[in-house]
């Protein structure tokens, strides 16, 4: 009796999990270049002493849907998006290197480049972009970034720098619980900057979220539930039963 509920346990809980993590990709469908999660579910034998005599649910996440979302033109100078394949390089957790779709830009009082989320954008040399004050900003195709200074004539423009941007292949990126793209294997030498990648200014990428799959997802793993739910209470109400006869022999 105790198998079935313990499988039955081990489902609801695995559904839980994987309803979170559905949930947290319905709730960047509106996310500028945010990238979906996929999640599976396994059989896992449940070792112990002896022979496995169980079987439990494992929930995963086997990955991430790195497919482009939509470009939508914003007409915004500090939006930008990757025309094609490829990644901007941003400073990530503990000031690690790590890579990005989300072009929504701005600029603090400080002067540094962030977009939306809060993470720095680099140069090509893997350094944090800073912006002098100025009245125009103009953001090439290859990322290259000119201001016209405050106080300056329309014709005095200033590179200040280079948005990073790689393609070290999707194969060897996985995300981490910071929403950013980092290489799987850390410590080796940095990822070079593409010339070859291109973006457009004015524009940003949407998510690659299907809002109504994730609902349509998220009614099933409900449903899921409610099944392994009431499996839980069969079992219990079966175990009642059989101590009420085992009582009456």
């Amino acid at each position: 009796m105790d198998r079935s509920l313990y499988i039955a346990m081990n489902g609801a809980k695995q559904t839980l999990l994987a309803q979170t993590a559905n949930a947290n990709n319905l709730a960047n469908s509106q996310t500028s270049g945010f990238k979906q999660d996929f999640e599976q579910f396994r059989a896992m034998p449940a070792f112990g002493p002896g022979y496995p005599s169980r079987v439990y649910s494992m929930t995963e996440r086997p990955g991430s849907d790195v497919s482009n979302g939509a470009v939508q033109t914003t007409g915004r100078d500090l939006d930008i998006a990757i025309n094609g394949p490829g990644w901007f390089a941003v400073q990530g957790e503990n000031g690690a290197e790590a890579y990005t779709r989300a072009g929504d830009l701005r600029i603090l009082p400080q002067g540094q480049l962030q977009n939306g989320a809060g993470q720095q954008l680099l140069d090509d040399n893997g350094q944090p972009i800073a912006i002098p004050p100025a009245r125009k900003i103009d953001i090439g195709q290859d990322g290259t970034i000119s201001i016209i200074p405050q106080g300056a004539i329309a014709t005095n423009a200033v590179l200040v720098g280079r948005i990073k941007m790689v393609n070290p292949g999707d194969d060897k990126l996985e995300k981490r619980g910071d929403g950013l793209m980092y290489l799987k294997q850390s410590g080796g030498p940095p990822v070079l900057a593409d010339a070859r990648i291109g973006l457009v200014q004015g524009a940003l990428e949407s998510s690659n979220v299907n809002a109504l799959s994730a609902m349509v997802e998220m009614i099933e793993l409900a449903r899921n539930f409610e099944l392994q739910s009431k499996v839980m209470r069969t079992a219990d109400d079966n175990a009642g039963r059989s101590a009420r006869l085992m009582q009456m022999a």
